[in-house]
C-alpha cells in the first residue's frame, strides 16, 4: 500500500526555520542588550569614581589655596616688620651720626683749611671752606676718602682761587672750595673697606 503525505511540509519547514531565526535574533538582541548594559554600568562606575576623585582634589586644592593665602599674608607681615625694624635701626644709628661727623671733620681737617659752612641732606654732606692752597684741598680729599670710617666718596664740586686781605697792604691768595662727601651708616662704617681710591685731581687755578 502506497502512503502519500498530502500535508504542506515545505511550508512547515519554512515556518520552523523562520521561528528558529527569530529565536536566534531575539537571543542575540538580548545578549547584546546585556553586554551594552554591562559596559554602560562599568563606564558609569568609572565616571562616578573619577568624579569623586575630582571632588576630593578640588577640596584639597581649596585647602591649599587657603594655606597659600595665609602664607602670603604672613610673608607680607614679615616684610612689613622687617621694614619697620630697619627703619628703627636706621633711626637709632643716625642719632649719633652728627657727633661722628663733627668728630671726623675735626680729626681729618688739615692745617690751613677753614670751613665756612656745612649742610647735610640725608647721607650727603656739603662742605664749603677756604684753604691756603690747592694742596691742602687735595690732602683733605685724601683724608676723607682713605682715613675716615664714617665719611667716604669725597667729591670736589668746585675750587676757585681768590685773594684775601690780611692787612691794609697785604693780600694772600687762597682757594675757596666746595666738597661733597657721603656720611656712612654704622653698618657701612663697620664693613672693611676695599682698596683705597685715589681722590680726584684738583683742577688748575680759575
Amino acid at each position: 500500500m502506497i502512503l502519500i503525505n498530502l500535508l504542506p511540509h515545505r511550508e512547515a519547514a519554512r515556518k520552523r526555520q523562520k521561528e528558529h531565526f527569530f529565536t536566534q535574533l531575539g537571543l542575540s538582541a538580548l545578549l547584546g542588550g546585556i553586554i551594552c548594559g554591562a559596559v554602560f554600568t562599568w563606564y558609569q562606575g568609572q565616571i562616578t569614581t573619577q568624579q569623586e576623585r575630582n571632588r576630593l582634589l578640588q577640596a584639597e586644592i581649596a585647602k591649599l589655596d587657603i594655606e597659600i593665602k595665609d602664607i602670603a599674608s604672613l610673608q607680607n607681615e614679615i616684610a612689613s616688620l622687617r621694614a619697620r625694624q630697619t627703619a628703627v635701626e636706621d633711626l637709632q644709628g643716625d642719632r649719633n651720626l652728627p657727633v661722628h661727623l663733627l668728630d671726623e671733620l675735626v680729626t681729618q681737617l688739615p692745617d690751613g683749611i677753614y670751613l665756612s659752612s656745612m649742610k647735610q641732606e640725608n647721607q650727603s654732606v656739603l662742605l664749603v671752606g677756604v684753604a691756603q692752597s690747592q694742596e691742602r684741598v687735595s690732602e683733605l680729599l685724601r683724608n676723607l676718602g682713605n682715613n675716615s670710617p664714617w665719611l667716604g666718596r669725597p667729591e670736589l664740586v668746585e675750587i676757585v682761587s681768590a685773594n684775601v686781605a690780611v692787612s691794609n697792604r697785604e693780600q694772600r691768595r687762597v682757594s675757596n672750595f666746595t666738597i661733597r662727601v657721603s656720611l656712612l651708616r654704622p653698618a657701612a662704617a663697620a664693613t672693611p673697606s676695599g682698596p683705597a681710591v685715589a681722590p680726584p685731581a684738583v683742577p688748575g687755578k680759575v
